[in-house]
């Protein structure tokens, strides 16, 4: 019983944390690369990968696990800057963290599963919206079109 009580209450700590950061954190847009807009084994869903994650130097000097510093445009849309190195952000810099698996940097999520039928609406997608907290833990809490709209039923189409 015990077990099941400390098992209950993780999650629900996990859960709230996450309901935090979606009030209350940081949104910036992600300008997303090129991939293949979905899966028919996995169902409607499109794998995502961000330009700014191509943007870090291959040759093994960043560690497996860190993060890295990004600001806003005047659009919004967060640019890399450089890896985080524990040093205080200037105004206006965002933390956000990664991990390099593959060889490959990922950022918060990789996927964004929508409702059957919807496929052509997110082809459109070129941002993906985040919130992200001081610690540099990212949501991804939808998708936008070249012109910065939220896509989606409940969020503009």
């Amino acid at each position: 019983i015990a077990g099941l009580i400390v098992s209950l209450g993780l999650v629900a700590w996990e859960v709230s944390r996450k309901e935090r950061l979606l009030a209350s954190g940081d949104m910036l847009l992600l300008e997303l690369a090129p991939v293949d807009p979905r899966s028919l084994m996995q169902g409607d869903y499109m794998r995502l990968d961000y330009a700014i994650a191509r943007q870090w130097p291959h040759d093994g000097s960043w560690p497996s696990d860190g993060a890295l510093v990004v600001a806003v445009d005047e659009a919004g849309v967060a640019r890399f800057r450089r890896r985080h190195a524990g040093e205080t952000l200037e105004p206006g810099e965002h933390r956000l963290t990664y991990r390099i698996r593959k060889a490959r940097l990922q950022l918060g999520v990789d996927a964004f599963y929508f409702q059957e039928g919807l496929a052509e609406t997110y082809q459109r997608a070129r941002y993906g919206e985040m919130r992200v907290a001081a610690d540099g833990t990212a949501l991804l809490v939808g998708l936008r079109d070249a012109d910065r709209r939220p896509l989606g039923l409940d969020r503009g189409q």
